[in-house]
C-alpha cells in the first residue's frame, strides 16, 4: 500500500486503508451471503431448537424463509400453487405452510435446509438444482430415504447429508477413554439396525487394538431378553443403537436392567440414555447441529458454484454429527466402582485427532 501512495500523507493513507479494508469485508459479506429456505416437517423440541439456531446465526441482510410442511411433508411449492390457483393468500392458506422472510439481496447463494425426516422427503423431492442439506436424521432415517427416493441420487443437484448421531469410531472412543483396559462389546440390534451394525463393526476392525463386537439380534420384544442372555456374558461394556431399541424406552430399559445386573456400564448416543441409568454419552445438541449443518451447507454450496455438482456420481456427502458434548451418570459410576474424568476432559479427548 505504501508504495502505491508515496506522497500522500500519514493519516490519509490510514483512512484510505481502512476504507478498502471495509470495503473488501462488504464485498466478501455480500458474496458469501446465504438465501436459506428451511423446510421444517415437525414441530418437536429438538426440531425447533435446531432452527432457531439456524436463524440466530444468519447474516444480516441475508435471506431466510422458514416453510411450515403440512401434516405428511407434502410439498410446499405444490401447495403454493394450489393456493394461487384457488385465489387465496399463501400466507393464510390452511395448508400453505407458515413463512418467515427477511429481505433478499442480487447477491444470495440460495441454499435449502430440510429438518427432520418428513421434510428430507419433500426437499429429496423438489424441483429445482439449487444446493441442498438434509439434517437431523438418523442413520436408519437416511437409508430408508435412499432406498426409497432414486431422487436422492440425481446428478443436477449437490446434497449433504447431516445424521443426528456420532459416528461408530467416536462411540467406541468414548468407551475406551472411560474403560481403557476393555475390548468387548455387546449389542442388541434389530434386523432393520443393519447398517449401523456394519458401521460399528467397520470402525471396531479400524480401531487400534482392535475391538471385539458381540451382536446378537432381538426381532420383536419378546426376544430381547434371550439376546441379552447371550451378549452380557460375553462383554464388558452395552452399547445401545440409536435405533429401534434405542429409540423404545421399554426396551432401552430392559439393556439399563440387564447391565445393572451383571455389573457392566451402558453407553449409548443420547442424554436421555445416560439420565435413565445409562454411564456415559456422547451428544451434539441441536443448536450444535445447526451450526454443523451450517458449515455442511456452504461445502455443498461453493461445490455447486464451482460446477462439481455436475459428476455427483458419488451420491450425497453424509457427515455423523460431531461430539460435541459427553455426558456421564456419576451415580452410576460410583455404582460400577470407576473413577472417571471430568465430562470436559472427556469431550477433549474426543475432539482430539485420531
Amino acid at each position: 500500500m505504501n508504495h502505491l501512495l508515496p506522497r500522500v500523507p500519514t493519516r490519509v493513507r490510514h483512512v484510505t486503508r481502512a476504507l478498502l479494508a471495509v470495503g473488501m469485508a462488504l464485498a466478501g459479506g455480500a458474496a458469501s451471503a446465504t438465501s436459506l429456505t428451511v423446510l421444517m416437517g415437525d414441530d418437536i423440541a429438538a426440531s425447533s431448537e435446531f432452527v432457531q439456531q439456524l436463524r440466530a446465526d444468519q447474516e444480516p441482510g441475508s435471506r431466510f424463509e422458514l416453510v411450515h410442511l403440512a401434516p405428511g411433508g407434502v410439498d410446499p411449492q405444490q401447495q403454493q400453487q394450489a393456493a394461487d390457483v384457488a385465489g387465496a393468500e399463501p400466507e393464510r392458506a390452511a395448508n400453505a405452510g407458515v413463512r418467515t422472510r427477511s429481505l433478499r439481496t442480487a447477491t444470495d447463494a440460495p441454499l435449502t435446509m430440510a429438518v427432520g425426516p418428513a421434510a428430507a422427503r419433500a426437499a429429496v423431492e423438489r424441483p429445482g438444482q439449487e444446493p441442498l442439506v438434509l439434517a437431523m436424521l438418523s442413520r436408519l432415517d437416511y437409508e430408508a430415504l435412499k432406498a426409497s427416493s432414486p431422487a436422492l441420487k440425481r446428478g443436477d443437484r449437490r446434497v449433504g447429508v447431516l445424521l443426528r448421531d456420532p459416528a461408530m469410531a467416536d462411540q467406541l472412543a468414548l468407551i475406551n477413554a472411560v474403560l481403557p483396559q476393555k475390548r468387548r462389546v455387546g449389542v442388541v440390534a434389530t434386523p432393520e439396525s443393519e447398517p449401523l451394525v456394519r458401521e460399528l463393526q467397520r470402525a471396531a476392525q479400524g480401531a487400534s487394538p482392535a475391538w471385539d463386537v458381540h451382536v446378537e439380534y432381538a426381532p420383536d420384544a419378546r426376544s430381547l431378553a434371550a439376546a441379552l442372555r447371550v451378549v452380557v456374558p460375553q462383554s464388558d461394556a452395552l452399547m445401545v443403537l440409536p435405533d429401534l431399541i434405542g429409540d423404545n424406552q421399554a426396551a432401552t430399559l430392559s439393556v439399563l436392567r440387564a447391565g445393572a445386573s451383571a455389573g457392566l456400564p451402558v453407553f449409548g448416543a443420547s442424554e436421555g440414555l445416560v439420565r435413565s441409568g445409562g454411564l456415559a454419552a456422547a451428544v451434539s445438541t441441536p443448536s450444535q447441529l445447526a451450526q454443523q449443518a451450517r458449515l455442511l451447507g456452504q461445502k455443498v454450496a461453493s461445490a455447486s458454484s464451482a460446477g462439481t455438482n455436475s459428476n455427483n456420481n458419488s451420491g450425497p456427502l453424509v457427515e455423523a454429527a460431531t461430539p460435541a458434548t459427553v455426558r456421564v451418570n456419576a451415580t452410576v459410576a460410583r455404582g460400577l466402582g470407576l473413577r472417571l474424568p471430568e465430562e470436559r476432559e472427556l469431550t477433549e479427548r474426543l475432539a482430539a485427532p485420531r
